[in-house]
């Protein structure tokens, strides 16, 4: 376990940041981890939090949300900041930056542009997305230490130049690191992964961004978030049985649709909060992701408590019991809108195939299934990931797992296990549970995001098959985890995978359905059970931190010019002062555009430091409205067709600027940046949609980019795949006041449509520098 370093601790929420402590060398790495949690620098301490809170409630003369004291509480400016929900942009301060490596690849390179010599705060690289999938932990873990050894040596030594704690491959996935380590009640966190919001689980409010987000706020330049509205989640009765926390957000999901929590925090409060055990929260929390909340957050309470305690952390806890004012909402806060559920209600859901928000319950799956042709035969059921590794999930899984071999069953489906952090790997193994899993059929996998994220050397069906997949997972689109379209993923609780990878079907529901022994006798599966916690401490397992020097000035950082890994990035030019003319569409998306349709991960996370390698992936899982086909669009200068980042890398050839049409809640799911560089980087100028989602939409602009968004949603049915799209009155960019575009079609004829935007005076800025980190360097001289 990480020692206890009372006094540390104690100074440094408290906002004393005037003492550097020293911690004896004897403690070792687990020490310098624990210090890495709250450096003097940037921690805003509980004191801070409250004294911001308190200026803010006098100012607008109300109760407050949990959100809001958190987000307010980071305010840069508490006295002068304009507070408007949905409308304004806050200028906030957070506390501590967590990257993962296929997203700190090209954080670190922006970084590196900057010319700046260290991080202004605390700052973690998580190695967890590029170890693939294929025979087991150990095996994998070896594997993608050679395969990706000139990128990780880049991340840690970039690492060790600026000031960045590296967490080293089989160290475990981000998210379960942060909470173990990083998160606690109150910190405002931004990661470069859209599941940061994981964090909420502990009371924080941890928010997904790109790269150039992260650049901002290692460079000590307050971070711009819209001021979010608050959606509230009335918790009452209590969960039982086979419901879990995952059918909590399930059943969100179904009621918001991928869409509903668009610019909304999701907060959760109510009695029934306290039948959740905190890393259930986090499973909640991880989720709203899928739901487009730019985070979810609980209330500090004793199950909060409880995890810090046994992660090491009881001087923190004691702090928050101090402070818990600050750390819960205010009697008589206003929500934007409420939800109530019913946790003694709450049946277990089953959500899918491709898309997330498709909610049922798992007694009615199967029935659903054969109405929609979907294949019943589960293939393959996948438990762990960031969403479901806890060891309250492991546990609730090997319950069902030792019954099924007391009755001679093993899993009929393929089944695979994801442990979520080197910390939980090492204490199932010790407990047990590991072999139990291994016995009834399992795969034990390397401590990283695997299949959930495309890593997956799947063999045993044909591209193209269709077949059904059962996952613990928080996303389910179109050939997501394993590059198969045909792929029926269906995301669920750990326990529910585990009792349908036993069945092998999806018409099964285990609280009414019998299993049959190789005796031919019937069975029922008795309820799952799991500690919450382990009685022991947890297993920390292998040493995979390394801490940065005090001065890392002397540390070389390598890029090699012929690496096809890992490229030095070129700053984008300057907007010429000129309207946007005779932009050609690049293409018109059908329907659902996430950013694993623009940029898709899986084999291409190898590039995802390079960005001209990268952008040969760019829009290749789209649907061209005009044929409904996929990666096969019309070269307009050759009447051919081709692939979307080969037609688009003829017209940057040709001087051709190009535009992209889509559709509603485009740029959903992950917060990868390089779905905007990408556009950016192969000549595109403007992306025009029904709707965005928010991260997307801010990456975009960040690159220098427009995204914009009819004013009438019927516009998008006037352009058609072959127009040439002029955008006019940007001389007169302003907030709130919408561009014009100019349709000329084939024909010669021409239409003009009004387009809306969000940008705000900063971002304006942006776009006029040719990107956000354009601006930086220029503010700089």
């Amino acid at each position: 376990m990480v020692p206890h370093l009372s006094s540390m601790f104690l100074n440094l929420l408290l906002g004393d940041g005037a003492r550097r402590l020293h911690v004896s060398a004897a403690l070792g790495a687990k020490a310098e981890v624990a210090m890495s949690r709250f450096e003097p620098s940037s921690t805003i301490g509980y004191n801070k939090l409250l004294d911001n809170i308190s200026i803010v409630r006098r100012r607008l003369n109300r109760p407050l949300t949990l959100s809001e004291k958190i987000v307010y509480g980071h305010l840069d400016d508490p006295s002068g900041q304009e507070i408007v929900r949905g409308r304004t942009y806050l200028r906030l301060r957070p506390d501590r930056v967590a990257m993962q490596d296929a997203t700190a690849q090209m954080a670190m390179l922006q970084f590196i542009s900057s010319g700046l010599p260290r991080v202004a705060v605390p700052s973690t690289i998580h190695c967890d997305h590029l170890i693939e999938a294929q025979v087991g932990g150990a095996q994998d873990l070896q594997r993608a230490k050679e395969v990706n050894q000139e990128v990780y040596n880049f991340l840690a030594t970039a690492s060790a130049r600026y000031g960045v704690g590296f967490w080293k491959p089989g160290s475990g996935i981000i998210h379960q690191i942060i909470l173990e380590n990083y998160a606690y009640p109150g910190v405002m966190l931004i990661g470069t992964d859209s599941h940061t919001p994981n964090g909420g689980g502990l009371g924080g409010i941890c928010i997904g961004v790109g790269g150039a987000d992260a650049v901002d706020v290692m460079a000590g330049i307050p971070w711009e978030l819209k001021c979010p509205s608050v959606i509230g989640v009335k918790l009452t009765g209590t969960l039982s049985g086979w419901t879990s926390p995952k059918d909590v957000i399930l059943k969100v999901a179904g009621i918001l649709t991928v869409k509903g929590g668009t610019g909304a925090i999701m907060e959760y409060h109510g009695p029934g909060v306290n039948s959740i055990s905190c890393t259930g929260m986090a499973t909640i929390c991880n989720m709203g992701a899928e739901i487009g909340a730019t985070t979810s957050v609980f209330p500090y309470n004793y199950r909060m408590k409880t995890y810090l305690e046994k992660t090491g952390r009881k001087e923190i806890a004691d702090l928050a019991d101090e402070h818990k004012e600050c750390l819960v909402p205010d009697p008589g806060c206003q929500y934007d809108q409420l939800i109530e559920i019913n946790l003694s209600e709450l049946k277990p859901h089953i959500n899918g195939p491709f898309t997330p928000d498709l909610a049922h319950p798992v007694s009615e799956v199967g029935a659903a299934a054969q109405q929609n042709g979907w294949p019943l035969e589960v293939k393959v059921g996948l438990i762990g990931s960031c969403t479901n590794s806890s060891y309250e999930d492991m546990g609730r899984a090997v319950s069902l797992a030792r019954q099924a071999l007391q009755w001679g069953l093993k899993c009929k489906a393929q089944f695979t296990i994801t442990p979520g952090s080197e910390q939980i790997r090492a204490t199932i193994e010790r407990d047990g549970y590991a072999k139990v899993l291994r016995d009834v059929g399992g795969v034990v996998l390397a401590n990283a995001c695997g299949p959930c994220i495309g890593q997956w050397d799947r063999r045993d069906v044909k591209k193209g098959e269709k077949n059904t997949i059962v996952t613990s997972f928080n996303r389910n689109f179109t050939a997501r985890n394993d590059a198969n379209p045909a792929t029926h993923a269906f995301v669920t609780s750990p326990e529910i995978v585990t009792a349908l990878a036993i069945a092998g079907t999806l018409n099964f529901n285990p609280e009414t359905d019998f299993l049959t022994a190789p005796n031919g006798e019937k069975f029922k599966l008795e309820l799952p059970t799991g500690d919450e916690l382990p009685a022991r401490d947890f297993d920390p397992g292998e040493d995979t931190y390394q801490q940065p020097p005090a001065d890392g000035g002397s540390v070389w950082v390598e890029v090699n010019p012929q690496s096809n890994r890992l490229q030095l990035l070129e700053p984008f030019q300057r907007w010429d002062g000129k309207d946007l003319e005779d932009m050609q569409v690049l293409i018109k998306v059908k329907g659902k555009c996430t950013t694993d349709h623009i940029s898709a991960a899986g084999p291409w996370l190898k590039f995802r430091g390079h960005l001209d390698n990268i952008s040969n992936n760019l829009l290749i899982g789209a649907v061209n409205v005009e044929n409904s086909a996929i990666n096969k669009i019309k070269n307009q200068l050759t009447g051919e067709y081709g692939g979307v980042p080969d037609v688009a890398r003829v017209y940057k050839a040709n001087g051709i600027q190009w535009v992209v049409v889509g559709d509603e809640n485009y740029g959903e799911g992950s917060s990868r940046e390089h779905a905007a560089l990408e556009p950016r980087h192969l000549g595109g100028r403007a992306i025009i949609t029904k709707s965005f989602a928010r991260i997307h939409e801010t990456n975009l602009k960040k690159q220098g980019l427009l995204p914009l968004t009819f004013s009438d949603h019927w516009d998008y049915d006037r352009i058609c795949p072959d127009d040439k799209i002029s955008i006019v009155g940007l001389q007169s960019f302003a907030p709130g006041r919408p561009l014009t575009a100019v349709l000329k079609h084939a024909d010669g004829s021409l239409e003009k449509i009004q387009l809306n935007h969000t940008f705000n005076e900063t971002q304006i800025e942006w776009f006029k520098a040719g990107s956000a980190l354009n601006r930086m360097k220029a503010l700089q001289k």
